[in-house]
């Protein structure tokens, strides 16, 4: 599987592009914002996208993913239902933070614990992890050992809960009891920032230590 991260927004959210290798087929997890340059980069690796992940409602992980799924005419998956009011609120965080207006949409696939989610010939596995959000999602590719994590966790730090219906013990308990038991050796993308491992951040994150 290839990937490619895209930063998008002023917020700089990291929007991954996933390319099967074997078909062309490619998904991209939290299309946040800047839709012409995603657009751009989907065509210079001749991708062909298949379904937009998502992995919570704010609006800088959500923003562009209504206009990319009525241009591509490729469906939704993720968040959890519990983010539905996150992305009805999406233009109102758009206008708050002076970013071009986004549009509310309705996945055609909300997410549960456990789910699958396939595209081309590579399958992700979806964790329904709250905290930062309480419908919050991360995808696990677990043959290349990756994780999209969105703003669960960061190198360094983890997600806030001071935006609306966040959990600091539900966080530090998806973190614990989630994604470190994936393996130390899984590298992860967050929603900001540089990639790190689950290793790395159990020993070295002063949150999570």
């Amino acid at each position: 599987m290839k990937l490619v991260i895209i930063p998008v927004t002023p917020l700089q959210q990291n929007c991954s592009l996933l390319i099967c290798e074997s078909t062309g087929k490619a998904t991209l997890v939290d299309p946040g914002g800047d839709p012409a340059r995603l657009k751009s980069t989907v065509e210079a690796h001749g991708a062909q996208p298949e379904r937009l992940l998502i992995t919570h409602g704010h609006f800088d992980h959500a923003g562009a993913a209504a206009e990319l799924a009525e241009f591509w005419g490729i469906p939704i998956e993720g968040p959890h239902r519990d983010d539905e009011f996150l992305l009805d609120s999406i233009p109102e965080w758009c206008r708050q933070f002076g970013h071009p207006m986004g549009q509310i949409f309705r996945p055609d696939r909300w997410l549960e614990d456990r789910d699958e989610v396939i595209f081309g010939e590579e399958r992700l596995m979806t964790y329904h992890c709250p905290g930062h959000t309480p419908g919050h999602v991360i995808f696990f590719h677990p043959g290349d050992k990756l994780a999209f994590v969105g703003d669960v966790l960061f190198r360094g730090g983890i997600g806030r809960t001071d935006l609306g219906r966040g959990n600091h013990a539900q966080l530090l308990d998806s973190i614990q009891n989630r994604l470190l038991p994936l393996g130390d050796d899984v590298r992860f993308v967050p929603g900001h920032g540089p990639m790190s491992t689950f290793g790395e951040e159990r020993r070295s994150n002063p949150f999570i230590r």
